[in-house]
């Protein structure tokens, strides 16, 4: 094996990783948004919510496996798990160590979401916010590849999404539910 692949997978998959977290962001403000028009929200966007965010964590996974296999930089275990033990620009991978947890904390709570109150899922469902702008300044200050124009570029854009998403959100209100609920009906069951 080359020596570099160690390197290199933990480059391509800390991308991945970002680029995915930043379309579970956008999808989720997609369906808590009203640019809709008030039509029901198309099934396929919140399919593609999860899938992305269940995908964003196996290559986060990935991403510290390339880390701590590769020896150019010398990760250990503990530099990839508690903030502000890494050597190596300390804050920026502290970061990143954030997003991870808050990434994780967001996913386990999503998938016990029926289990869990209401208030509780969503307290926890809004720091995937803090989740993006973490990985978002941990790609641009720890990312060796964030001076190619290709990176700016699209951390501009993932900025600008969430950025207008966020605001049409604030200011339409609440935002919708991610679950439609029926509506009850007033009349008293049996009644015709």
């Amino acid at each position: 094996m080359n020596a570099q692949t160690w390197w290199y997978l933990a480059r391509a998959t800390g991308y991945v990783a970002w680029a995915l977290v930043t379309t579970s962001v956008i999808s989720g403000l997609l369906l808590s948004t009203r640019l809709t028009n008030g039509r029901p929200t198309p099934a396929w966007l919140l399919d593609l919510h999860r899938f992305v965010a269940g995908t964003a964590v196996a290559f986060t996974g990935l991403h510290i496996a390339g880390l701590v296999a590769d020896n150019y930089v010398h990760f250990g275990v503990a530099d990839v798990v508690v903030p502000f033990a890494s050597g190596w620009r300390t804050g920026a991978v502290a970061l990143g160590v954030i997003a991870m947890y808050l990434l994780a904390a967001v996913e386990i709570s999503s998938l016990l979401m029926r289990r869990l109150p209401r208030h509780l899922w969503r307290t926890i469902h809004l720091s995937s916010y803090v989740a993006f702008w973490s990985a978002t300044f941990h790609l641009l200050s720890a990312g060796t590849d964030a001076g190619h124009p290709a990176s700016r570029v699209a951390t501009a854009l993932a900025i600008a999404a969430v950025v207008f998403l966020s605001l049409v959100r604030a200011l339409s209100g609440r935002g919708r539910s991610h679950r439609t609920r029926p509506a009850r009906s007033k009349e008293p069951q049996g009644a015709t």
